[in-house]
């Protein structure tokens, strides 16, 4: 799969566009937030307990973020029986995960 190329620029988008865009990332921009994204951008989907174990947080502090990150657009969610998985919306969101990682790695 080759990655999606984009020619427009910042200064052409509709600023409607670019509010959605700064709420999203606003919603990003938190530690833990971060977290639950990093175990999500491989395409992985998971469900708010698995999420919860894994980063050793309350239930209701992992539903309070996926909550947020959804309302934003950023997650999408699936219910399948009992259960709700949790999975990036956009697979162009790794870029700015990715983006993120390296750029806080020193």
């Amino acid at each position: 799969m080759q990655p999606i190329v984009y020619d427009m620029k910042i200064k052409d988008l509709d600023p409607v566009v670019l509010e959605k865009a700064a709420s999203m990332l606003k919603a990003i921009a938190h530690p833990m937030r971060i977290a639950i994204l990093s175990h999500l951008e491989d395409g992985r989907k998971m469900t708010v307990t698995e999420i919860h174990n894994l980063l050793k947080i309350e239930q209701s502090t992992a539903s309070h973020h996926l909550g947020i990150l959804k309302d934003k657009g950023v997650l999408s969610s699936q219910r399948d029986g009992k259960n709700t998985f949790y999975f990036l919306k956009h697979d162009s969101l790794r870029n700015i995960i990715d983006c993120v990682s390296k750029c806080s790695a020193g």
